[in-house]
């Protein structure tokens, strides 16, 4: 799993267990797009660090600060592995997602 910073965020990074509001583009390598929040208008909610998503994220949002927005390169151990996603992401894909931390918040217990 590999993160490039785009765009620098601000504050503390996302600790696990935080709600998180994001955008995103997915894509092969080869630059196709097979999903992307931006195009529904619509961001992407989940808990980061519960398995909710794919390792990529789980990872990549944790290094992650309010307003970033970067590129996960995910490798497929860390994303769909062998199989992929029938009709829409091949077997051991590598696949690169466009993401930008919008907001997270902290689950009290």
């Amino acid at each position: 799993m590999n993160k490039k910073i785009i765009t620098e965020g601000q504050g503390p990074v996302c600790p696990p267990g935080a709600t998180v509001l994001a955008h995103y583009r997915g894509t092969l390598e080869n630059g196709k797009q097979f999903d992307s929040s931006y195009d529904r208008n619509e961001p992407f909610q989940f808990k980061v660090g519960q398995g909710q998503v794919i390792k990529c994220w789980d990872q990549g949002f944790q290094q992650m600060k309010q307003g970033e927005k970067a590129i996960l390169t995910c490798p497929p151990e860390y994303a769909y592995g062998a199989r992929g996603v029938p009709g829409t992401i091949p077997p051991k894909a590598t696949l690169l997602f466009e993401v930008e931390l919008l907001a997270f918040r902290q689950t009290r217990l």
